[in-house]
């Protein structure tokens, strides 16, 4: 029972009631807040022995780099990983439910986790909330069935392919993709065609950039590479920002005294007080 000192509890997951406020508000004729287009560019693919994923580190606000190295590959299980282009809040969160979840199943069920159910897990999560979770993911990973990359849209839709990308980048990534890959890749060729897919996201899309990050997943081993390759190293100061004293000319001095007055401040007792 909720009482004023003790409130019931939210409830638990995502809350959209300001969505439901935005819908009424439209209804009555004020500006719905647009969205915030965010950008990145993310890809993965199948080679001989596994799979490769790859991502970009610049994090937008509009048209601000909020961050240059921010991680977009999440941890899900030991062979399974995820890479999240949209919302950042949004994709760090659901990754990190979705890995609790498959936790709980492995301790449950006594068996490595599958690429399959962690796909349907986060497409049933991202269906029930119809688009307004701000998460589209590359899943990769490897389970006793073979490699996995699973492409999964916002809205809750998803498929099975050998290499895909996506975020603002995916274009440029996606042309490289088609040009190069081809089935039974090495690890070498197959990391240089992921880091190749990153760049030319990063090269080509203003809202991606920073380093590139690799995630090559195999049937007993994982390397995450953070950061794989440095794109665009920082140049150097060419000159001295450091003036001496007196270089601008000072024109005028105008000095004004300011008298500090002492104030008191008296409390206003609660009996003291009139309720109107």
């Amino acid at each position: 029972m909720a009482s004023v000192l003790l409130p019931n509890d939210p409830a638990p997951g995502f809350s959209f009631d300001n969505c439901r406020r935005n819908t009424m508000l439209e209804a009555k004729g004020f500006q719905v807040p647009k969205a915030v287009k965010t950008g990145t560019t993310i890809a993965g693919i199948v080679f001989k022995d596994g799979v490769i994923l790859g991502a970009d580190t610049r994090a937008t606000e509009g048209n601000i780099v909020a961050d240059k190295n921010c991680s977009k590959i999440h941890y899900l299980a030991k062979n399974i990983y995820c890479c999240g282009a949209g919302t950042a809040a949004d994709t760090d969160m659901t990754t990190k439910l979705i890995a609790s979840q498959l936790e709980l199943h492995r301790l449950h069920s006594g068996r490595p986790v599958r690429v399959v159910t962690a796909e349907t897990m986060m497409k049933q999560m991202l269906f029930r909330y119809q688009g307004h979770i701000g998460a589209a993911l590359v899943l990769g990973g490897v389970d006793v069935e073979g490699p996995w990359v699973y492409c999964i849209y916002p809205h809750g839709s998803s498929e099975s392919l050998p290499y895909t990308t996506m975020g603002s980048g995916s274009r440029a990534a996606m042309a490289v993709f088609e040009s190069r890959w081809k089935p039974d890749m090495t690890e070498e060729e197959g990391k240089q065609l992921v880091r190749d897919a990153i760049a030319g996201g990063i090269f080509n899309d203003a809202a991606s950039g920073g380093l590139v990050d690799l995630c090559v997943i195999r049937k007993d081993s994982v390397d995450y590479l953070r950061p794989y390759e440095v794109t665009v190293s920082k140049g150097k100061r060419q000159g001295s920002y450091s003036y001496a004293r007196g270089t601008t000319a000072v024109l005028t001095t105008k000095i004004i005294p300011v008298d500090v007055v002492d104030e008191t401040v008296r409390r206003l007792e609660p009996e003291s007080m009139e309720v109107a």
